[in-house]
């Protein structure tokens, strides 16, 4: 899944594929390099980021899914049902929703949905997160909400533990250990950790530097952690390195598929 928010402020790529054109290139680059998914999002959900107005969010997203639905599947990242609404009808097939409570649009419109586990809201939800055990609690959250979708007839659901979404790094890096746990519930588990702020700290503390690693820093992170998701059962990673992560891929797929051969003999 490759991510592409049209926004001004997202963590990563905030600002930089804000006009159609850019954004289409963008897709048609990250479509070359590997991408099944394209992700758009026109509301930065990073932490400490504030909400915008619907008119907003629809006028950013809407366009650029009319622009790429007949190249690539598109999934629309937002938390609002009219937005979601707005963005199958625009051509979107899937619905990555970090509030976990769209499954109506999804039931209503035959689209795929995708339940992440947020504590807390974007603006705040870095300020102090706590949980008693944060694999039990993220765990049985992800499935009451997968089971509620199934319920009401969504067949493709799909649950991501929320990476960095009011977690702190141990919160993380327990929850990324943990992938075996979420891929057996039989649902299908979705890893976005590319880029973010928990795997500059590990890198810091890799090189034994005080501050966190930058953005642009985070590739060999974003690969490691894509590549134990998936080595533990994920069935997809959402990016912005696409070239790179496809290569992870790949090679977990060799291997994966060698290890089934020797299984078989």
């Amino acid at each position: 899944m490759g991510v592409l928010n049209v926004t001004p402020d997202s963590f990563s790529d905030g600002g930089d594929h804000v006009d159609l054109d850019t954004a289409v290139a963008r897709v048609d680059e990250m479509i070359a390099e590997g991408a099944d998914v394209i992700d758009v999002g026109g509301e930065s959900t990073r932490p400490g980021a504030d909400p915008v107005g619907l008119d907003t969010e629809l006028a950013r997203t809407i366009p650029v899914i009319e622009a790429i639905a007949d190249r690539v599947r598109v999934s629309i990242d937002t938390r609002h049902d009219a937005v979601a609404r707005a963005a199958v009808a625009a051509g979107a097939t899937l619905v990555n929703d970090v509030s976990a409570s769209l499954w109506p649009v999804a039931a209503d419109t035959g689209a795929g949905w995708i339940a992440m586990h947020m504590q807390g809201a974007p603006a705040t939800m870095q300020a102090a997160p706590t949980y008693d055990d944060v694999v039990d609690e993220v765990l049985a959250f992800l499935v009451e909400r997968a089971e509620a979708a199934r319920a009401a007839g969504v067949e493709e659901v799909w649950i991501d533990p929320g990476f960095g979404f009011g977690k702190t790094v141990d919160h993380n890096v327990a929850l990324l250990a943990a992938t075996p746990r979420f891929v057996a519930t039989g649902f299908d588990v979705v890893v976005a950790t590319s880029r973010k702020s928990t795997l500059g700290a590990l890198i810091a503390e890799s090189d034994g530097t005080p501050e966190p690693a930058p953005v642009d820093e985070r590739l060999v992170g974003s690969i490691a952690t894509a590549t134990f998701a998936l080595a533990h059962g994920a069935r997809m990673v959402r990016a912005h390195d696409i070239a790179a992560t496809w290569q992870a891929v790949t090679v977990v797929a060799a291997s994966a598929a060698t290890s089934d051969d020797e299984r078989a003999a």
